[in-house]
């Protein structure tokens, strides 16, 4: 199993550790529910390490990845970040990634599980084009502070300034002789940014910003993956696996603000006929009835049929209440209708709701 530069920092802090697409990963520390809270309340850092990074350069760079992405990236200035997806030519999503342009190269973020598809993918469709693609995920760490004292607190901590840093922009600079980057960006529903630096200086870089905020009195603690989960599926945020997979297009996930149309990329006639014709189904809320969750892979009914699947399901600890995301059958439902849902031999009640089921500043 792959270890992050972390691992000896996750078990100083008692992190249960589990696998995490090969990955030894934390699950929590103190609790997924005191985590996931501390987060939408103060400021927590979580290892997203085991997360691709790949370096793609080469004159040819801006033409392949827009020859792969749904998302238009030729009038990207540097310091921009942009969320797009990878589609296979069928339409299905082979990865959802952050592009980010630097002077020198372009950044890939993808998903752990899929670091060796996209890159496989990146090079078969790369054949065609002048560029290079380096897999940087061994050497380097990421990290993410997130919540809403988060920007205050990277602001004081960074030797970067970083009081303009608009969402989904990044800074990158020198400190101890190493490069880092900034990036105002997250997968929480909550402000913050993520932080790319050489393997070697996480540890340190960690600790001290935990020591520094204990000093400021707003200390940061660490949050593992159950609370990044829990966190990510109040704010409507679809996970690779889950509500993305090869057997889904980027419309029915609801995601088509991610795709250009009227550019040419690998999916792009499969997906202009789904725009078209619409998605057979799409993503979807639901609150529970009760304290019993839905889980992923449970059929949902209505009018005495089968109208749809389970993908993500928990107990909302912001809300207070069982919460799931999932695919209906078009057309959807009127927000407030009543559904049910498989529960372990039984169904419970459910009510179609529209995501997010929670927003920054409000629920």
């Amino acid at each position: 199993m792959l270890q992050t530069s972390l691992n000896s920092f996750h078990r100083e802090y008692g992190a249960k550790l589990v696998d995490f697409a090969g990955w030894e990963m934390p699950l929590l520390y103190r609790g997924i529910v005191d985590e996931h809270v501390y987060t939408r309340e103060h400021c927590s850092v979580f290892d997203v390490s085991h997360m691709g990074r790949l370096h793609v350069t080469g004159e040819g760079a801006e033409a392949l990845l827009q020859r792969v992405c749904t998302r238009n990236l030729a009038d990207m200035p540097v310091g921009l970040s942009r969320y797009s997806h990878i589609c296979n030519e069928q339409g299905g999503i082979l990865d959802d990634v952050i592009v980010s342009r630097f002077d020198s190269h372009y950044l890939v973020v993808c998903n752990a599980g899929n670091t060796a598809k996209i890159t496989t993918w990146l090079h078969k469709v790369g054949d065609d084009f002048d560029v290079e693609i380096v897999n940087m995920t061994p050497e380097t760490a990421m990290i993410a502070l997130q919540g809403p004292e988060a920007m205050d607190l990277i602001a004081k901590l960074s030797p970067l300034p970083l009081d303009d840093l608009k969402r989904y922009h990044f800074k990158h600079g020198d400190f101890m002789g190493a490069d880092f980057a900034v990036f105002r960006s997250g997968y929480t529903g909550e402000d913050g940014v993520e932080v790319i630096l050489p393997a070697s200086m996480a540890p340190t870089a960690v600790q001290m910003m935990i020591g520094q905020s204990e000093d400021a009195g707003s200390p940061i603690k660490p949050a593992g993956l159950g609370a990044r989960d829990t966190l990510r599926l109040e704010a409507g945020m679809p996970l690779y696996g889950h509500e993305l997979s090869e057997e889904i297009d980027s419309i029915s996930a609801g995601q088509s603000w991610a795709v250009d149309l009227s550019k040419d990329f690998i999916g792009q006639p499969a997906l202009k006929q789904v725009k078209e014709n619409g998605p057979k189904r799409k993503l979807t809320g639901f609150v529970m009835e009760g304290r019993r969750i839905a889980r992923e892979g449970a059929k949902i009914h209505a009018d005495g049929k089968v109208i749809g699947v389970v993908t993500s399901g928990s107990h909302s600890p912001t809300l207070e209440r069982a919460i799931a995301m999932g695919y209906l059958e078009t057309p959807l439902p009127e927000a407030g209708a009543r559904v049910q849902i498989d529960i372990r031999g039984g169904r419970g009640d459910a009510t179609v709701v529209k995501l997010p089921f929670y927003k920054r500043g409000g629920h």
